[in-house]
């Protein structure tokens, strides 16, 4: 069903190789589309991809090298002190040395023929690495910071179970969760940076764990200040112009700490069709508090609708997104920030799941401070007016997330849980669609049984676990709206995700940061004297709901032509009559249009690869 991807139609990627003769041929597929190039020691390639040469920092120290890719304040001799550091002791000594780095990064090392790489701590900076038995790969793994990228180069093929369990509604459940679409192409786990020996071995480390949660309110507050405006500051250093979203809570923050510094803030706010969406008012605020900001309002009226033009996407992602549905409505401000001249736009995306936090943490508050949790208890089920009952079966539930994913296997095709289900359990059980056909619900199942062995949850104890995996989940969203925006010569940048911001908010005692009672206290607090009095304390939040009803409504064709030599069903996967009668239905946004956006991302996915899209950017001198 795919064609080959030509690897020149991505404007951004990078393929790492160990230091071995073995590694020649899959480096000469990759240099024959690459256009920087970085070698070991032994002059072997090493680092070989797309990227601008400023896009990388190299430090280099006897017989070790050090490269740092992304959006940082990395200098040369920072990544030279680091190389020696690594060359007088061993390539562990980077777990200290990277743990002071601001930004988000790829840190990529040579030394003594082994290599290191190591992404992120959730799902922003990925690295994914090939088995060493593709006969194209010569008998080693490979990595990279895209699975398309890799199993390209290896010749890989489309692993149609894997593209199965994508079609679950809220998501696929960790540790699967961000793997790769592919046959014998894996994801690297955030916090963990991946060892290539020259015979042929991948090994994973962890080099990341939780802080412990010891910090008050006030003491988290000044620290989780220095690390957003640090990362804020790394993005903004050296520019004339950026951009940002002015919307919520979250990126009013990251706005006005953009403010502070000597580029000009070009914020963008969207207006929504709810009469209660007040992002518009709240920004205004802002604005007039602030006075330097540059800010433009878009209308409601210029903004696509949910399902906008779907059925002729070709965005060419490594990985189905369910932002599919709202591609158009999300892309529409990077595109005003690319017609204004910015080659960076900053968004709060993160700070919901960062800041407002995971309820769960009730579980553990109950053994430590019963009465502070009998408390906030009341509260949220008062909030969300969840029932007293169900309320009570979670919190005494003991069982182990292990058993938390078995059940989700044997229940894949049974009724959703009510939308009012307490947030308590390790998550909200996904389920298969109505369309989707017997045969790709028992390879749902077959794969979630075959990692029960392996499966820990993501973080200790339920809350702590919904928080990372939430994070894992959401950054693999803005790491997508980033190859969408890279065709256009945008950076996005979600400094939320960075990890010594996430390892900032985490180290703040859960009762103080995340509670019923207030909104996003850590942030209220932190950010005193960045953003204005008039819009700090803001307790509200936008939402698109009628966006997606009337986009259903308006653009009901779209989806009936995606059911039309549906990619999905020829592969099994899906029944195009049941999905179709289902498109074909009021369905209501809240309780049902939403179990479509998986399906629709996949089907999206499949036919946008079917074609390599012409490069929309032409590549630039200092590029080429």
């Amino acid at each position: 069903m795919e064609d080959s991807l030509s690897l020149q139609a991505l404007p951004t990627w990078f393929t790492v190789l160990p230091d071995t003769d073995e590694a020649a041929a899959v480096a000469a597929r990759a240099l024959a589309h690459a256009t920087q190039c970085l070698h070991h020691r032994s002059g072997r390639p090493w680092l070989v991809g797309r990227w601008a040469p400023t896009g990388a920092v190299v430090g280099e120290c006897g017989g070790t090298r050090i490269a740092v890719l992304g959006e940082h304040s990395v200098t040369a001799e920072a990544a030279r002190r680091a190389a020696a550091a690594a060359e007088a002791t061993s390539l562990s000594a980077l777990d200290r040395i990277s743990a002071t780095w601001a930004g988000s990064l790829h840190l990529v090392a040579s030394s003594g023929g082994r290599v290191r790489v190591q992404g992120g701590v959730v799902g922003l900076r990925r690295v994914f690495f090939t088995d060493a038995t593709f006969p194209a790969a010569g008998g080693v793994s490979v990595a990279a910071d895209r699975a398309d990228v890799l199993a390209e180069l290896v010749g890989a093929e489309l692993d149609e179970r894997r593209l199965a369990l994508e079609l679950l509604t809220l998501g696929v459940p960790h540790p699967l969760s961000g793997s790769s679409m592919w046959k014998g192409v894996h994801a690297q786990p955030g916090g963990h940076y991946l060892t290539l020996d020259p015979d042929g071995r991948a090994r994973a480390t962890r080099w990341w764990s939780p802080p412990d949660p010891h910090l008050s309110l006030a003491e988290g507050a000044d620290r989780f200040r220095e690390a957003l405006t640090a990362a804020v500051a790394v993005r903004t250093r050296g520019r004339e112009l950026v951009t940002a979203d002015l919307g919520g809570l979250d990126s009013t923050a990251v706005c006005c700490a953009a403010a502070r510094g000597d580029a000009k803030v070009a914020a963008y706010t969207a207006a929504i069709h709810d009469e209660l969406g007040d992002d518009v008012y709240w920004a205004r605020r802002t604005t007039r508090a602030i006075g330097t900001l540059e800010h433009h309002v878009v209308p409601a009226s210029d903004l696509a609708m949910t399902f906008d033009g779907i059925d002729t996407l070709d965005d060419v992602l490594d990985t189905p997104s369910i932002l599919t549905v709202d591609r158009n409505r999300r892309m529409h401000i990077i595109d005003l920030a690319a017609a204004r001249g910015s080659s960076l736009h900053l968004t709060g995306l993160g700070g919901d799941e960062l800041l407002a936090g995971a309820p769960a943490r009730l579980h553990a508050l109950v053994r430590t401070r019963p009465l502070t949790a009998l408390r906030d208890v009341r509260g949220y089920t008062a909030k969300y007016q969840w029932s007293r009952r169900r309320v009570l079966r979670q919190l005494l539930d003991r069982r182990s997330y292990r058993a938390w994913l078995g059940r989700v296997a044997r229940d894949l095709d049974a009724p959703p849980a009510p939308a009012d289900e307490p947030l308590l359990d390790w998550s909200a059980p996904p389920r298969m669609p109505e369309w989707a056909t017997p045969e790709a619900v028992d390879a749902v199942r077959e794969l979630l049984r075959a990692h029960l062995p392996e499966a820990e949850p993501r973080g200790r104890g339920h809350g702590e676990h919904r928080e990372l995996a939430a994070m894992d989940g959401i950054s693999q969203w803005t790491r997508h709206i980033g190859q969408m925006a890279a065709p256009l010569g945008v950076t996005v940048a979600a400094p939320y995700y960075d990890d010594r911001v996430i390892e900032a908010a985490l180290a703040v005692r859960p009762q103080e940061r995340i509670t019923p009672w207030r909104y996003k206290p850590l942030i209220v607090e932190a950010m005193r004297g960045v953003v204005p009095d008039a819009s700090r304390t803001r307790g509200t939040k936008a939402n698109a709901t009628f966006e997606e009803e009337v986009g259903l409504r308006r653009h009901r064709a779209r989806l009936l032509a995606l059911c039309e030599d549906s990619r999905l069903a020829r592969l099994g996967l899906v029944d195009a009559e049941v999905l179709r009668a289902w498109c074909r239905r009021a369905l209501s946004a809240e309780t049902e249009s939403y179990l479509l956006h998986p399906t629709v991302a996949c089907e999206v996915w499949l036919r946008s690869r079917e074609t390599t899209p012409a490069r929309t950017r032409p590549l630039t001198e200092r590029e080429r």
